[in-house]
């Protein structure tokens, strides 16, 4: 039965890492997911990076949950990945698979996506890359101007984000005020990979149901472009679950860059 009270927040509450990737993540037959949350980061991220304009030593991750999938094609771009997770659960969640440990969340049905779309039998040792990559996990407090204070971050060449400003943001002005937030993070010339879910309303983690930030591509474009980036690509995918865990209507995707 679900939780009656009102719909609890990302950042504020919390919530069990592992009940969210055995939700929206796993291989398990019934888990609907698939085509929205697995392979439309790993397709687009692909395109966008195949083409080699983003590239360079620092990549920032600011995703929600303990989401590595999207991290494999940029482990071949980027020589140094920084993780930032405002959750504690989900730090442990994602150290357990970086350390190889037991009891880590199983990834390998990615390993069939990446694959298929890459004709490689080697994904291990794309698994493997993608640990050397990441070279720190650091707890971040959102509402600070420093985020990881009193650690101060080198500039990155990009910032990826994965549903995390859906999942924080209960408003316009405060999307817009932790975009800004995560842009302060790039070099003058960086780039930003947004992932996120249009015209959602909450997503659910075991009994719990969490708010999620309702807007629709012409605002993600306009917040984007309000804040000095040029959009250089943008791709909706229609939602294809079938699931009243997340009432999302669709996938987007944007890759921008920061106007010199």
């Amino acid at each position: 039965m679900m939780d009656s009270s009102p719909h609890k927040l990302y950042h504020v509450h919390g919530f069990d890492s592992r009940q969210f990737l055995e939700h929206y993540c796993s291989d398990k037959p019934d888990m609907g997911f698939g085509d929205d949350i697995l392979k439309f980061p790993i397709e687009n991220l692909r395109e966008v990076l195949s083409v080699g304009h983003i590239n360079g030593d620092i990549l920032i991750d600011l995703s929600v949950g303990s989401f590595i999938h999207h991290l494999y094609s940029a482990s071949e771009f980027f020589k140094n990945i920084i993780v930032l997770k405002a959750n504690n659960r989900c730090i442990m969640e994602l150290k357990r698979w970086v350390d190889e440990r037991t009891g880590a969340f199983y990834w390998g049905h990615t390993s069939t996506l990446l694959k298929e779309r890459e004709n490689s039998d080697h994904f291990e040792d794309k698994e493997e890359k993608l640990r050397s990559a990441i070279q720190h996990v650091v707890k971040c407090d959102l509402e600070k101007e420093n985020m990881t204070e009193p650690l101060v971050l080198p500039p990155a060449d990009c910032v990826i984000s994965v549903w995390l400003l859906d999942a924080i943001s209960k408003d316009q002005d405060d999307y817009i005020r932790y975009l800004r937030k995560f842009s302060r993070l790039l070099n003058p010339a960086g780039h930003l990979l947004l992932i996120g879910v249009l015209d959602a309303t909450y997503y659910t983690v075991g009994k719990y149901k969490f708010y999620s930030f309702t807007y629709d591509e012409d605002f993600a474009r306009k917040a984007l472009v309000g804040e000095g980036f040029i959009i250089d690509y943008c791709n909706v995918q229609e939602r294809t679950a079938v699931s009243d865990i997340t009432d999302y209507k669709a996938m987007i995707f944007i890759a921008a860059h920061k106007e010199k």
